[in-house]
């Protein structure tokens, strides 16, 4: 098993103080910096504070659900990865773990890693190619400056029809 860069920062979410300690210790381990949480408020709190390129949530918890707590995530931190997981396995909760945009829903229990370590691994590769984009985007505004033009329209007027923010147009 390879080692994770020093930089991957995962936040474990589940009101199962057993269920927490169990990844947390396997994913410490594996050198990865990782912190929990016993319900969706206080991973909210220390998201707020601190950056995180994983969070792993349960999905019943008191309180915020971890649905919830998805939302909450992908509207205000989109580029942070998020994966759920859930010992209520329900079509339910599946279509509203993938409606919230998590990556995938694991099921209880972890009998073993190996379908998490995957989901890591995906997620930490998708942030690591998203992170090489921006690096070769700011690579070509340095080339020439006056020809990077970032635009932030939302709607594209010809054919009525939404363009994504932050599209590149790199005349020559």
């Amino acid at each position: 098993m390879k080692s994770p860069p020093p930089v991957a920062r995962l936040l474990v979410v589940d009101d199962s103080k057993e269920i927490c300690q169990l990844i947390v210790n396997h994913y410490k381990l594996q050198g990865y910096l990782i912190e929990m949480a016993s319900c969706a408020a206080d991973a909210w709190k220390i998201l707020v504070k601190d950056h995180f390129d994983i969070v792993i949530s349960d999905i019943i918890m008191p309180g915020m659900k971890g649905t919830e707590l998805l939302q909450k995530i992908k509207r205000h931190y989109p580029m942070i990865h998020v994966i759920m997981i859930t010992g209520y396995v329900s079509l339910e909760h599946l279509l509203s773990c993938m409606r919230g945009g998590a990556d995938t829903c694991i099921f209880k229990p972890l009998d073993n890693f190996s379908e998490l370590d995957s989901a890591i691994d995906e997620a930490l590769a998708s942030k690591h190619r998203w992170e090489d984009k921006i690096v070769a985007l700011k690579g070509l505004k340095e080339m020439n400056p006056q020809s990077f033009e970032i635009l932030d329209d939302q709607s594209n007027e010809q054919t009525g029809e939404g363009i994504p923010v932050e599209t590149v147009n790199v005349t020559e």
